[in-house]
Order: C-alpha cells, then structure tokens, then sequence
C-alpha cells in the first residue's frame, strides 16, 4: 500500500502541476492573479473554497495523527498542500504514516 501511497502522490502532484504550469506560463509568477483566478466564478470558488478548507481540515488532523502515532516528518504536508495541493499532501501523509508504522512494528 505505500508504494500505491507514493504513486498516487506523484501522480497528483505531476497533474496538478500541469495546469498551474499552464497558468504560470501565461501569466507568469502573479500569485494575486492566481489566486482571483481560484475564484472567478460561483462554481470555481465554491471549488476552491471546498478545497482549501479540507486542506486545512487535514492539516489539523494529520498533525493530531502524527503526534499520537509519532509519525516523524509529518509537516512535509504542509508544504506540499500549500504549494501543490491536497493531491500530493494526503498520499503523501498516508506513505509516511504506513512506513513509520510498518517500521516500529518491524
């Protein structure tokens, strides 16, 4: 399951990267206009309203899981949320939580 756990986090993150690719490469580095872009119309903000709060719904509860099971590194989803998206970040939780705990059961 790890491995399915890093593929899908790659996978995601590769995806993901395309289309901010394509807007970066049109728009350059404008992190304002991407982020009118999130919200350009009721269906696109209500998307990316969803979105972002499960993303901070997941930080909270991976931090909670990460310190209960002492799941080292934890906080790497943070960045990969923030700066590719729940995509990458959960998979990517799931890969560290399941090695760390394969690890401590031996």
């Amino acid at each position: 399951m790890k491995r399915a756990y890093l593929f899908v986090a790659i996978a995601g993150a590769v995806v993901a990267w395309a289309f901010f690719g394509s807007f970066f490469a049109v728009h350059g580095p404008d992190i304002p206009a991407f982020v009118r872009a999130l919200f350009v119309n009721g269906a696109a903000g209500g998307f990316a309203a969803d979105l972002l709060m499960s993303i901070g719904i997941f930080w909270v509860w991976s931090f909670l899981d990460a310190r209960r099971h002492g799941v080292p590194h934890w906080w790497v989803v943070l960045p990969a949320a923030s700066f590719v998206g729940l995509v990458l970040a959960m998979p990517l939780y799931f890969y560290l939580r399941h090695r760390h705990l394969d690890a401590v059961a031996g």
